[in-house]
């Protein structure tokens, strides 16, 4: 049975409820059956959303039996023009295939309208991967250091939370000050040491942290769990942050967060994002700009010295073996440049 809802709660503003209510209903399912995290109902929501304005607009709002596979190459038609990324262009036409799947699925179509829609291939580029050496500074750096440059950056406009961080950095004596450069620490250490997602990381509770074997219990996407090893220096930050700082911030909010923020709450994505970003570019020479720069490159950096693949895909908590695959052209593409510049007859 698909679950009924109120319209005018649930229809996004702007569209019909004989479109927006499946829509809503099948935001639900994603949710509640499939486990589907936050981004990804929200870049669903988005993508089928614009197909809905598009209906209303430009095809006289037809419901959901009434959508035919011509209406939809019409949208894609104007897609193509809007010059919208490949990757977006692919994804709302998964979007679509997806939706209509479902909605055949549960007898609210008679035929699929979007079954022979065709998606552009994906641009594979191969992810920005940082040197050794690059990482070695990244980490060296006294919690101080790491966090000293984030104090100049300008927080994101409307988060009053990152705005609360930029603001206890200037007093660098404050025990306040130095439990956030604890935290920064553990935030970079245990990226590069675990490849976690940066949602994976900001979700970790203390309890989740086996000190004795050197795990973290993760809950990736999927709400699929995986054990994940860190590494002594790993080690070493956490137990610091735990024993000595994590109390300075935390409040009864916090509950068991292995991060959180200067209001004592479980730290959110952006504030860690911009922990990592911040860090990056004080390194100086590397286009690398986010925290996924790190998951890039420790997953390389496994390959490069000897990694078996699976073993690999099970650390990243990749559903798929071709996603991992896909650093093993990074580690190819390496050694070619290694080779064109140091071979004699390269």
């Amino acid at each position: 049975m698909v679950m009924k809802h109120d319209p005018s709660t649930t229809a996004p503003t702007g569209l019909s409820a004989k479109f927006a209510e499946p829509v809503a209903d099948y935001l639900e399912y994603l949710q509640h059956e499939r486990g589907r995290s936050e981004n990804t109902l929200r870049a669903y929501d988005v993508d089928l959303r614009n197909l809905g304005q598009f209906l209303k607009d430009r095809a006289q709002d037809p419901g959901l039996k009434q959508i035919s596979v011509e209406m939809l190459r019409d949208w894609l038609a104007l897609l193509h023009e809007s010059q919208i990324s490949r990757t977006t262009l692919a994804r709302r036409i998964s979007a679509v295939k997806n939706f209509f799947a479902w909605a055949l699925k549960h007898d609210l179509v008679d035929t699929d309208p979007a079954l022979r829609l065709a998606a552009p291939k994906k641009e594979r580029r191969l992810p920005h991967v940082l040197q050794p050496s690059q990482i070695d500074r990244l980490l060296s750096s006294e919690p101080s250091d790491l966090s000293a440059t984030a104090a100049q950056a300008e927080p994101p406009s409307g988060d009053s939370e990152t705005s609360a961080e930029a603001k206890v950095e200037t007093k660098p004596d404050d025990a306040k000050a130095r439990a956030v450069k604890s935290r920064d620490k553990v935030i970079a250490e245990l990226l590069y040491a675990s490849g976690l997602r940066i949602s994976e990381l900001v979700a970790l509770n203390v309890a989740d942290i086996d000190f004795e074997r050197r795990t973290l219990k993760v809950l990736g996407k999927g709400n699929k769990e995986r054990m994940v090893p860190f590494g002594k220096p790993a080690e070493r930050v956490m137990i610091d942050w735990i024993r000595s700082h994590r109390r300075v911030l935390a409040v009864e909010q916090a509950e068991d967060a292995l991060l959180v923020g200067v209001r004592g709450s479980r730290l959110n994505v952006r504030q860690a994002r911009e922990v990592i970003a911040t860090a990056l570019r004080s390194l100086g020479d590397t286009s690398a700009s986010g925290p996924h720069a790190l998951r890039h490159t420790v997953a390389t950096h496994l390959l490069d010295g000897g990694a078996d693949l699976r073993a690999v895909q099970e650390f990243l908590g990749h559903a798929s073996l071709a996603t991992t695959q896909l650093y093993t052209h990074v580690s190819v593409e390496r050694l070619r440049q290694s080779y064109r510049q140091a071979h004699p007859r390269a």
